[in-house]
């Protein structure tokens, strides 16, 4: 009788703990993020073709990798195209590295670096309808990733520089700081120690 209501606690026990190293894999997993490009209105023209809303809407983001751009946008009229630098400026879509035209795009960044992208419908891209964004090194992990897109020159008179801007006051960054990062990954690596421990003794 004694033995069964020993096993029962061990059983209890690492249960417990199999619960708590999930939990903390979880925490671990909920660090890349999902971007709507231009929010509630989508991939679409701006409405003052005058302006680079898009990326005046990625200066205030921070992208890293593992996060992901959702491009919303009608199938039948337009697409999204990832290019380089110098068929962004032009909104030359003949060589793109990437081309979408679901309607529903993910993209999600593998490396960090500048990211450009234009509208498959060119008269679009003129409107501009294209965006320029960086993202950020990860400073937590020692990769060996390089930038495969040279970071933007200059800007023009009629572009946007992309250098991060601060968080607005008041709002906070989507992402931990690489402290935070770092406790969380500690944590993590403690959970899985003791978790697996108490699955050894069972």
């Amino acid at each position: 009788m004694a033995n069964t209501i020993l096993r029962s606690n061990h059983h209890s026990k690492a249960f417990q703990a199999l619960k708590l190293f999930s939990l903390l894999l979880l925490m671990q997993r909920v660090g890349a993020y999902e971007f709507k490009v231009g929010g509630a209105k989508g991939w679409t023209v701006p409405t003052d073709p005058n302006t680079i809303a898009y990326n005046q809407w990625a200066e205030m983001k921070r992208f890293q990798i593992g996060d992901s751009l959702v491009f919303i946008y009608p199938a039948d009229k337009d697409s999204v195209l990832q290019v380089n630098k110098e068929d962004y400026e032009k909104c030359n879509k003949a060589n793109p590295i990437a081309s979408f035209a679901d309607g529903n795009t993910s993209f999600k960044f593998d490396k960090s670096g500048a990211y450009y992208f234009i509208s498959g419908n060119e008269e679009n891209c003129h409107k501009n309808e294209k965006m320029v964004l960086v993202v950020l090194a990860d400073r937590n992990k020692n990769t060996n990733s390089t930038i495969s897109a040279s970071p933007p020159s200059p800007p023009p008179s009629d572009s946007v520089d992309i250098t991060p801007s601060p968080v607005p006051a008041g709002e906070e960054s989507p992402h931990p700081s690489g402290a935070s990062s770092i406790i969380m990954s500690f944590i993590g690596s403690v959970g899985a120690f003791v978790g697996s421990s108490l699955i050894l003794v069972l």
